[in-house]
């Protein structure tokens, strides 16, 4: 039922709904079990491969909250200590990781769809 893409924010992965609904509220209840069982499953495999000590799990839940792409995702971002200056600085990154202003924090097609093959293993 869902899908996991990798995105170009510090190891960010991102887990999404393959049907494609904007808001976390428009989810049937067995998508949002499915979503967040996966979240739990992905969030435990990007840690150990990226090295990760604990993980900052977000959804973005409508423009307001800072959401840019009109469909449900939730980001797994594996964290360690001192990866961020003050500890709430991830949210500043979340909140601007996609905007065009930054895109020599980006990982390129090529480097997202390595990282891709890389986990593909974790879930065989």
């Amino acid at each position: 039922m869902v899908c996991c893409a990798l995105t170009g924010c510090k190891s960010d992965v991102l887990i999404c709904p393959l049907r494609p609904v904007e808001r976390f509220r428009d989810l049937h209840p067995e998508e949002v079990a499915d979503l967040f069982c996966v979240t739990q499953r992905v969030g435990n495999v990007v840690e150990q491969h990226f090295g990760g000590t604990s993980l900052t799990i977000a959804v973005q839940d409508g423009p307001e909250a800072g959401q840019t792409v009109k469909h449900v995702h939730v980001h797994v971002l594996p964290r360690k200590t001192g990866d961020f200056s003050r500890n709430d600085n991830v949210y500043d990154e979340l909140q601007h990781h996609d905007k065009e202003d930054s895109p020599g924090k980006w990982r390129s097609e090529e480097e997202m769809a390595a990282e891709a093959t890389i986990l593909q293993k974790y879930f065989q």
